[in-house]
């Protein structure tokens, strides 16, 4: 059971690694044709959102609650502390996760935003 812990802490680790950065390199759908200066309008608007400039720290307080929130259920559920460790780490891995998700979410937004404040008619 160990060892499928484990597993899934490494799996949960690698995935929020490789999507750390996706939502910078999102490419809107745009309605009607593209004009010329669309493709380096579209670098411009991902190099903005890719720089981080709305990266915030949440990362670093959403594994801390996530950690807290996972040593205190594991207590609750298991009535004793012996698995606290490994619960405060799964706790922060599901913080940094959710932290992830949203940084791409606002990433997918100032691209959108940005091309959009650009002149081109996006829809999504």
């Amino acid at each position: 059971m160990r060892a499928l812990k484990v597993f899934s802490g490494l799996a949960l680790a690698c995935s929020v690694a490789a999507c750390a950065n996706s939502g910078a390199n999102y490419q809107p759908v745009i309605d009607g044709p593209v004009g010329a200066n669309y493709q380096q309008d579209l670098a411009e608007c991902q190099a903005l959102a890719a720089s981080g400039a709305t990266v915030d720290g949440k990362t670093a307080s959403s594994a801390a609650i996530g950690a807290g929130v996972g040593a205190a259920s594991s207590v609750l559920w298991n009535g004793n502390s012996s698995e606290l460790g490994e619960a405060a780490a799964v706790g922060a891995l599901a913080g940094i996760t959710s932290s992830a998700i949203e940084k791409n979410a606002q990433r997918e937004s100032i691209v959108k935003n940005c091309v959009r404040g650009r002149g081109h008619n996006v829809v999504g």
